[in-house]
């Protein structure tokens, strides 16, 4: 049964109940905005203007970037180191979804998990490219941008080539679903204008750069644009959508990596599910919240009127039930893979970005050794078995440590430790930062020492137990970093992630100190689930 879903609700699962589209004409293209039947609470809309509750960040230190995807707050979170800002969420807007779409490969909007190191990066400080990179017939995979709501922007072009807005394959809202059940836009989201206010931008390129709606911030017209659709004003390099192609910008003003067609780096989607054919003659009727933590898809085909309705169950579990109107109904249910889109995704494109959990490409920091500078611990040797109570099999407690030769120069010292997976995965159990060069060790279980920072097992601060899938041994590193200064994180809410600290330990490594341990699960006791992977 369908009922009226509460403001409390909606941010959760991330939909605002249906309200219409209207349009008017703008140079003889039809020009879709939102009219919001329900408005963002005020607690939301002056997020914009103050940090966020708790966070201890003086709003004078938050980059203005961060501005735009605050008015979406709590749905959107931003983070921030001096480098880039971080924008995660849910990949569900808050305005209605498919409506209209007659050009549909039977996807579904499903919640996408855009966080932890999943999330969205945006360069705080854009560097103009020697050269720019068109997007006609290029970057045909991922995102190009990131609308101020949390959701993407890909290309104009779907992944054939085609303009995705003049083909019926786009909602009123200029988004529909990629081969993940990923909700992304295909055009400028301008009816975010109406939300964010005339002075704020509506979207981000993945350049760094802020993309306008039709107007100037001060709302005056839009002046002449250079071939990326975009120009230099009194505040700097700026886009703007538009009603007709290229609907979003034509090309990257900004630097930009490229890697297998897409922007790189970007989160991925996770696909629950096989990618859906085309359905010829369907059109997509409706689509709302319902009881239970589920969504219902109306569609139409040949006037036989059908639906999927789905449910996110408390197992993580997906249960879908297909009404095929005269064909009958069917149902199955899915279980959320980790990783992402399968490999070969051309719609959603993000299978080359990071999958959740990973740290920074480059992986754990190397570092030289300096004779004399060791670590130690009291429970184990270098290269002996790591007791079964520092693991998820026993206590799950840090272990005691001991070190000695910290190299002169020293300010600070980082702890950290990771787990090379047989697939390659870099895993973090354990970072700890913020060790004062003149502390010799740790006690075991400690609690009183350095600041702990995000591991990647269940993006959470302070120890993660290992507990490996399988039996054999499987081998860890603690790292013992010395560092030329205390690192810095310029506004990071929060505990930091790993590829925040980093990033903050670049150029300040003196030296590194290894205790290699190894684990087997062979003969352990195990009288829980494991908690951990």
């Amino acid at each position: 049964m369908i009922k009226e879903t509460s403001l409390a609700s909606c941010l959760f699962l991330g939909v605002f109940g249906p309200g219409p589209a209207h349009a008017h004409m703008t140079g003889g293209e039809k020009h879709l905005h939102y009219d919001w039947s329900v408005k963002p609470p005020e607690e939301v809309r002056i997020a914009a203007v103050h940090a966020p509750p708790g966070s201890g960040v003086d709003a004078g230190s938050r980059p203005p970037q961060a501005l735009p995807f605050l008015s979406f707050a709590p749905g959107v979170t931003v983070r921030w180191d001096r480098l880039f800002l971080y924008v995660g969420s849910n990949g569900m807007p808050l305005h209605n979804m498919m409506v209209g779409i007659t050009n549909w490969q039977q996807q579904v909007p499903l919640p996408q998990d855009y966080s932890g190191e999943n999330t969205w990066r945006i360069p705080r400080n854009p560097v103009p490219a020697a050269q720019p990179a068109m997007i006609k017939g290029r970057f045909l995979r991922g995102a190009i941008a990131l609308a101020v709501n949390g959701i993407p922007i890909f290309n104009p072009q779907n992944n054939r080539g085609e303009i995705s807005q003049e083909i019926g394959e786009l909602d009123p809202w200029g988004g529909h679903c990629g081969r993940a059940d990923d909700y992304h836009y295909h055009v400028t989201p301008l009816h975010l204008q109406e939300v964010v206010g005339k002075g704020m931008p509506v979207a981000y390129a993945l350049d760094g750069y802020p993309v306008y709606g039709l107007t100037e911030p001060d709302g005056s017209s839009a002046g002449p644009l250079d071939e990326c659709h975009g120009h230099e004003s009194a505040t700097g390099y700026h886009y703007h959508g538009a009603d007709a192609y290229p609907y979003v910008f034509a090309g990257f003003h900004g630097e930009v990596v490229e890697r297998e067609g897409q922007v790189d780096p970007q989160p991925r989607a996770s696909a629950v599910r096989p990618a859906g054919q085309p359905l010829r003659g369907a059109k997509i009727t409706g689509f709302e919240t319902v009881e239970g933590n589920g969504y219902r898809l109306s569609y139409e085909v040949n006037s036989d009127k059908r639906s999927v309705l789905y449910r996110m169950e408390a197992d993580g579990k997906i249960s879908f039930e297909f009404q095929n109107g005269r064909e009958g109904t069917g149902s199955q249910v899915y279980t959320r893979k980790s990783g992402g889109g399968g490999a070969g995704d051309p719609q959603s494109g993000r299978d080359a970005g990071p999958k959740p959990g990973t740290p920074p490409t480059t992986g754990v920091p190397g570092a030289g050794k300096v004779e004399g500078f060791v670590l130690t611990s009291p429970v184990v040797d270098g290269g002996g078995t790591y007791p079964v109570e520092y693991t998820g099999d026993g206590a799950g407690i840090s272990p005691p440590l001991s070190w000695k030769g910290v190299p002169a120069g020293t300010q600070s010292l980082v702890l950290v430790m990771h787990h090379l997976d047989p697939g390659g995965k870099i895993k973090i159990y354990w970072t700890l930062h913020g060790i004062a060069p003149g502390v010799s060790g740790l006690e075991k279980n400690n609690r009183d020492t350095g600041t702990p920072g995000l591991n990647t097992i269940k993006n959470l601060a302070g120890y993660a137990p290992p507990h490996s899938k399988g039996p054999g041994p499987k081998n860890y590193v603690l790292t013992l970093y010395a560092l030329s200064e205390v690192p810095k994180f310029d506004g990071s809410v929060g505990p930091v992630a790993p590829a925040v600290l980093f990033e903050a330990m670049k150029g300040h490594i003196l030296a590194g100190a290894d205790l290699k341990v190894v684990y087997s699960r062979e003969g352990a006791v195990v009288d829980r689930p494991a908690p951990y992977n």
